[in-house]
């Protein structure tokens, strides 16, 4: 696979389109905030995570890329999320394109679920992409067009074990999706999402990708190799610009063949 942005696709759509990320500062959403800046978008982003925030905007920034806004937004406080959507309103004006990209795959046993472990994993891993939504769309009317990126994930599909409540959550992303697609499309509001497998980030090195893990992935997907968080933004750049202006209500899945 060849690497650098030079071999892919540049989006003249894109250039100064304002672009919000949610948890863009590190893994699959820092390569989104990376892909939409390079393209020369006007990007905001949302994270809980200053410090690799703020090295990614600096980073950005010493490319030559527009200058990134960075936000620190918990989007578990649904307040919170409403302020920092409205900041973003008034600093860059309608966004053109909203990733949902915030989540937390965190581990558990289906025994240790309690009534508030449920809707703190709920209010991360689903109920911020609706209010995120709800928070733009009125402005979106207004321009007159917009495309949503919600992000799934082929966890539910395969189905993985050991992440019951995640898993939940990214199956019912895909039901959001499709509802919003019919509700926003007579506003020409595209809605879709994306289901990465197995993609390697520094967190997943971290907690758990190990040889083992590794292997049996390799076993299950029809490509003999890992997955980068690069080949998941390069889709949703496409989903982003004018080029898919005709694609909504639709689920991809980026994961080298497992499903």
């Amino acid at each position: 696979m060849p690497d650098g942005d030079k071999y892919f696709a540049h989006y003249p759509s894109l250039q100064g389109r304002v672009v919000l990320v949610t948890g863009g500062a590190t893994g699959i959403g820092e390569s989104i905030v990376s892909h939409f800046a390079r393209q020369g978008s006007r990007v905001a982003f949302f994270d809980v995570q200053d410090e690799p925030a703020q090295k990614l905007a600096e980073a950005l920034a010493d490319e030559g890329c527009p200058s990134l806004y960075y936000l620190h937004c918990d989007l578990t406080d649904l307040d919170a999320l409403k302020s920092a959507a409205d900041r973003v309103l008034a600093e860059y004006g309608t966004p053109d394109v909203l990733v949902n990209n915030a989540a937390n795959d965190h581990r558990h046993t289906a025994e240790e679920v309690t009534p508030a472990y449920w809707d703190q994993s709920m209010a991360i891993n689903l109920r911020q992409q609706f209010f995120m939504i709800q928070a733009l769309v009125p402005s979106m009317r207004a321009a007159g067009r917009g495309s949503i990126i919600n992000m799934s994930s082929i966890s539910w599909m395969i189905p993985a074990t050991g992440m019951v409540l995640y898993t939940s959550a990214k199956a019912a992303v895909v039901g959001l999706t499709r509802t919003m697609a019919h509700e926003l499309g007579p506003a020409n509001i595209r809605v879709n999402a994306v289901l990465p497998g197995a993609i390697v980030t520094e967190k997943q090195k971290r907690l758990w990708y190990t040889p083992e893990l590794e292997a049996t992935i390799l076993a299950r997907q029809a490509l003999k190799r890992s997955l980068m968080p690069a080949e998941v933004a390069r889709l949703i750049l496409f989903l982003g610009a004018d080029d898919s202006s005709a694609i909504t209500n639709q689920s991809y899945i980026v994961d080298g063949g497992w499903i």
